[in-house]
């Protein structure tokens, strides 16, 4: 299908807060998060490369203890086994690509 609309996805909860629609190609995943004022994801680590994207609102993350307020037109490279942390300043659309695919963010 090389024509999706996001609301059309399924979604579901991940973390408090975070709640993903997710596409994957079969080499990457891009999960479309829709994020509440205050949500936090704890620090985690995994073997996926990901580029953190935020299209709405304001996104502190921390990657291997350097922290920094992402905004639109901010991009965040997170390094495979990176420890990284994030917190919602705001209400956040972001967008999330990870390679390889995440199989644990298909549903």
């Amino acid at each position: 299908m090389p024509f999706i609309e996001l609301e059309n996805l399924p979604e579901k909860e991940i973390f408090p807060g975070f709640t993903a629609r997710g596409i994957h190609t079969g080499t990457m995943s891009f999960i479309y998060w829709d994020v509440k004022a205050g949500a936090e994801v704890p620090e985690h680590q995994h073997l996926h490369e990901q580029v953190a994207n935020v299209l709405k609102g304001r996104f502190e993350l921390t990657i291997n203890g350097e922290t920094t307020i992402l905004e639109p037109g901010t991009v965040a490279v997170i390094p495979s086994y990176a420890v990284h942390s994030g917190r919602a300043i705001t209400a956040c659309e972001l967008l999330d690509v990870f390679t390889p695919e995440r199989e644990d963010y298909k549903f």
